[in-house]
């Protein structure tokens, strides 16, 4: 049954009735409209097209946090409302149908019974639902948060007439936020325009557009024969509320300083807050009429750190398009040169009351200058809004401090177990402060700190300085090398009789000497030094091959490898042995293979059971099998392997076992 798009005021979020504090709210007939639809938190995925259906909108201020308790009462009790809060603080209003983020709380139960928040809510939400659901109309009470902006909307799903009471924080209810405005309405300012034939007066807050005698009759200047003969209050052609009215005279005011005063106008009051508050009558504002002249320059405000622009402020609002964009209407000297290359207005409505004048580049090093005014490439300097050309010449001074930086410099000391940084600053520009960050936890505030690294890898430094004008901020990362020295023998772990032992350089770090100690007297200071040779011997004797190594930051590691010398080198297996624990001839086991590779040895008895099997020919057969003696008896062994020039040998025979 919807006919049409809303036009009516308060049925649009920019047209919202201004809440004020526990206001009740009679809405007795609802027309039939629609905006769109509504995003709904937690909602989206039901299936449900939620829209502002024959909506009403409310906006109010929070001016207390706290818990906002309201309920809408339908006057007909089979109705359906529906209703959603929006926190809409620093947003256009109409992103309502487009940003789900401003929601905070809502009700789109179908069930037919009173709404809104109270304690009786358990959710933020309740979305969508069959009318027999028995669904809660009451959501949880949302937190309103001080300052902030909110819109209410409610939407009447059932397409009649019939209207409804809203209410806010009721006694009794529960809600604590207050959102009554506390300020007194008063007039804050008045601005005369350039032929004094009207008066702008800006108000302290919002206030009803009804509540402004169109007459003007709600204000007065004392003094003067020039009346006030009508008020118009700006955006009152669209919403409920202004803060803004001009008044227009019969005759324009003459040089010199008034009073714009408040008073009870043709309507019996004077204009009124949201909350129905009257501006107090003889509440009043002083304003002055000047003799049309230039607008001077006013003052510069104050340039920041590395400036590449400054700004001028005027006492009257320029003219946008008087002003030359490629800055020829400007100059800037010092105690060295400035390139004007650019200058623009914070233009409304195609005035502008500052100027932003852009140079080439910042200003880095401490002076004071001297902005003057000149002839633009238009023939003209700047216009003001009442048609005065401010004169050539005019200038305004300002100064500038000296920019710093934090670049740093450093001196790494490369130790054997840790590494010493040292940091300098040069404190240029008179730095007073540094704040130094090692890694994002250490921290020092000297001007050239110093650092100990115990670890190494990844590392960042953070430096912050400020002259207490200027500040600036680097931040270094670097990889801290280490030598990570360490010392390390390649060769062999065993020598044969009449073989040469090869020993190799194995360390790891910048290593610049080299000496070895082979255990046979002899010694070398090469990396790869020459093959040794040890005496022959009759058993097994070790011997230490040391090798002592130094960096090229003077540290030093040494480690040492053992060599056995055996007697002998030829594998052969025993042809019998005597299992008795008496240290004699226990084992069975190939002897001497110590240059054997892939090598598999089996013993089988006398019925071709495998009774033992290795790969490791250090492991000895000891006459058992499962923990049991195996009885005196000739065995069968196999022995496989790969020899030393990679050749694969086999060989097969027998031996006693003897108990």
């Amino acid at each position: 049954m919807l006919a049409q798009v809303c036009t009516t005021l308060g049925q649009r979020p920019s047209s919202a009735f201004p809440v004020c504090a526990v206001d009740t709210f009679k809405q007795t007939t609802v027309p039939y409209c629609s905006n769109g639809k509504i995003p709904v938190a937690l909602c989206a995925n039901d299936g449900v097209a939620y829209e502002d259906k024959n909506p009403y909108w409310y906006k109010f201020e929070c001016y207390q946090s706290g818990s906002l308790a309201f309920t809408i009462l339908p006057n007909s009790p089979n109705e359906d409302y529906d209703w959603q809060i929006f926190d809409i603080t620093g947003h256009n209003p109409d992103e309502v149908y487009t940003n789900p983020s401003l929601f905070v709380v809502g009700n789109w139960s179908a069930t037919y019974a009173p709404t809104g928040t109270s304690g009786l809510g358990v959710n933020n939400i309740e979305c969508a639902s069959n009318p027999t659901a028995g669904v809660n109309t009451f959501s949880a009470m949302p937190t309103l948060v001080k300052g902030h902006t909110y819109l209410l909307m409610v939407s009447h799903y059932s397409d009649s007439p019939n209207g409804y009471g809203l209410s806010f924080n009721t006694p009794g209810s529960g809600g604590t936020a207050v959102i009554t405005d506390t300020t007194p309405p008063a007039i804050q300012s008045a601005i005369p325009s350039c032929d004094a034939t009207q008066l702008t007066l800006h108000l302290n807050k919002k206030m009803k557009c009804a509540s402004l005698a169109v007459d003007g009759s709600d204000f007065t200047i004392p003094g003067t024969t020039s009346k006030v003969i009508s008020a118009m209050g700006v955006g009152c052609s669209s919403g409920f509320e202004m803060d803004t009215v001009i008044l227009t005279l019969d005759a324009p005011l003459a040089a010199g300083n008034y009073q714009v005063v408040a008073q009870f106008g043709s309507d019996s009051t004077s204009v009124t807050d949201n909350c129905d508050r009257n501006i107090p009558k003889g509440n009043a504002v002083n304003f002055s009429v000047f003799v049309k002249q230039p607008t001077p320059f006013d003052s510069i405000t104050p340039p920041g750190c590395a400036a590449d622009q400054v700004q001028v402020v005027f006492k009257k609002n320029i003219r946008c398009a008087s002003i030359s964009a490629d800055g020829t209407d400007f100059s800037i000297t010092g105690p060295y040169p400035v390139n004007v290359v650019a200058a623009s207005g914070v233009c409304n409505a195609g005035l502008t009351s500052v100027i932003n004048i852009k140079m080439s580049k910042p200003l880095y090093t401490a002076g004071n200058f001297l902005v003057t005014l000149l002839k633009g490439i238009d023939g003209t300097s700047i216009i003001d809004e009442c048609g005065e050309e401010t004169s050539v010449g005019s200038t305004l001074a300002f100064a500038v401090q000296d920019t710093v930086s934090a670049d740093f410099t450093s001196n790494l000391i490369a130790g054997c177990r840790a590494d010493t940084l040292y940091l300098f600053h040069d404190g240029r520009n008179g730095v007073t402060e540094w704040s130094w960050l090692f890694d994002g936890v250490q921290s020092s505030t000297d001007q050239n700190p110093m650092i100990v690294y115990n670890s190494f890898g990844n590392k960042s430094i953070q430096l912050a300085v400020t002259n207490g004008f200027c500040s600036d901020t680097s931040n270094v990362s670097f990889y801290l090398d280490h030598d990570s020295l360490r010392a390390a023998i390649s060769g062999p772990s065993f020598y044969c009789p009449n073989e040469l032992a090869t020993f190799k350089d194995s360390s790891n770090g910048k290593i610049v000497s080299w000496y070895w100690s082979f255990g046979n007297g002899n010694v070398s200071y090469a990396q790869n030094p020459p093959s040794q040779a040890y005496r022959l011997v009759n058993r097994e004797t070790i011997y230490p091959v040391q090798l002592a190594v130094q960096s090229d930051k003077n540290c030093f590691d040494t480690t040492i490898k053992f060599v056995k010398a055996v007697a002998n080198c030829y594998i052969a297996v025993p042809s019998a042995f005597t299992p008795n624990h008496d240290g004699k001839n226990d084992y069975l086991y190939p002897l001497n293979a110590y240059k054997a590779t892939n090598l598999t040895f089996r013993v089988y008895n006398k019925f071709g059971q495998v009774v033992y099997d290795t790969k490791d020919w250090t492991r000895k057969w000891d006459g058992t099998l499962n923990g049991q003696a195996q009885p005196s008896d000739v065995y069968v062994w196999t022995l496989e392997y790969t020899d030393e020039f990679g050749q694969k040998v086999f060989q097969k025979g027998t031996t006693v076992l003897i108990r």
